[in-house]
């Protein structure tokens, strides 16, 4: 097991980011420990919806989660805004770090994560194979 911490600057992409370090440090198999932060921009797909919302304000991230490697991810969020409003979907591409997002990862050295279209759903799922 491998731990890296890493923290993303105001205007930064989280998913961008983290996809790029994925690519950048050949991660086979990770996963988000932790992450606290804020966003000024979200950019969320909710349950079972196919389009995207995004909600432009100042967020506290209070959870953020995925599973990952270099052939894909899958990340959820949970964020407040500033009346304690929570709202909790998948993280897309084009969110917005507001002052930091402060993220510790964990690289499962034993492990290959491939993502694999799985008939039943029709989404690359997580297929998971040991590390040879």
């Amino acid at each position: 097991m491998t731990i890296y911490a890493l923290r993303l600057q105001p205007g930064e992409d989280p998913k961008a980011a983290l996809d790029i370090f994925t690519q950048v440090h050949q991660l086979k198999a990770a996963c988000v420990l932790t992450c606290v932060g804020s966003l000024r921009k979200a950019v969320l797909r909710f349950a079972n919806q196919e389009q995207t919302l995004t909600l432009d304000g100042h967020f506290e991230i209070v959870s953020l989660t995925g599973i990952f490697s270099m052939h894909g991810g899958h990340y959820h969020i949970a964020i407040a805004d500033g009346e304690g409003r929570t709202y909790g979907a998948h993280l897309m591409d084009g969110s917005e770090v507001y002052t930091t997002a402060e993220i510790v990862l964990i690289s499962l050295n034993q492990y290959q994560f491939l993502r694999t279209i799985y008939p039943k759903t029709g989404y690359p799922e997580l297929d998971i194979h040991p590390n040879s």
